[in-house]
């Protein structure tokens, strides 16, 4: 099969992969959960704001999130927010939370729950 080198990103994932065969992801996503949108009453990971969860070897943690909307009140805090919520987790050595953009968010990316708590189910 030969690759289209007109479309090197071709297959590549808009969302990179979590590593939720490390034993400390259920722990990350928990922590996760305890943060929530100041403006709408349900967890950012059930949101669908969490992208990514990336634990390497050494227990760092990275996690990619988005926000509703760019011009998101809490923009500045919201990282913090969840930096805050997993560093005090056993195990977890340092967690560096970025802010990005693409793919945008949208509705479709909250879980059944999160529908179901805001009405759209």
């Amino acid at each position: 099969m030969m690759s289209d080198a007109a479309n090197p990103m071709e297959g590549t994932p808009l969302i990179s992969p979590s590593s939720t065969d490390h034993s400390l992801y259920e722990t990350v996503v928990e922590g996760c959960r305890t943060v929530y949108d100041p403006e709408i009453p349900v967890n950012i990971y059930d949101l669908g704001l969490i992208y990514t969860i990336d634990i390497n070897q050494e227990n760092d943690v990275r996690i990619l999130m988005t926000l509703t909307a760019p011009g998101c009140p809490v923009a500045g805090e919201m990282p913090g927010w969840v930096v805050d919520a997993i560093e005090p987790i056993a195990g977890i050595k340092k967690v560096d939370v970025e802010l990005i953009w693409e793919p945008p968010w949208g509705m479709d990316m909250m879980s059944d729950e999160a529908k179901l708590e805001l009405g759209f189910i």
